[in-house]
């Protein structure tokens, strides 16, 4: 039941996530909090099944980079995802990855608050 909850809460801060990165980031355009949640619902999807294999297949060129290949990764799945979505749209590839480097901060904000959050309800 905790677990359930937990990553509806997490859900839930993520799209407000991709809501503050459309009103920080003129480059990203959000039309509602339902596409916002339907749109950190696919990043989340695009993150745990094609991202792994993208990092698997250019580990070289990362590698080579010293790992900012990675950030071009992560602006390929949020642009990706705006390219399948209506309601959420990216003005072209720099935007994106703007926009996933905001996005990538405010879930590395949310992910801490989350952990002490529930951890504090665990114990």
């Amino acid at each position: 039941m905790l677990a359930a909850m937990k990553l509806i809460v997490r859900w839930l801060l993520l799209a407000a996530a991709l809501l503050l990165v459309a009103n920080v980031y003129p480059g990203v355009s959000v039309a509602s909090f339902t596409a916002a949640l339907i749109a950190a619902f696919v990043l989340g999807l695009l993150n745990t099944l094609v991202r792994p294999l993208l990092v698997v297949l250019t580990f070289p060129v990362t590698l080579v980079t010293l790992g900012l290949f990675l950030f071009v990764i992560n602006a390929a799945m949020f642009w990706a995802a705006a390219r399948v979505l209506d309601g959420f749209n990216v003005a072209g590839f720099g935007a994106a990855l703007i926009g996933s480097i905001i996005y990538s901060l405010c879930g590395m904000v949310i992910d801490v608050a989350m952990e002490r959050v529930f951890n504090r309800t665990e114990s």
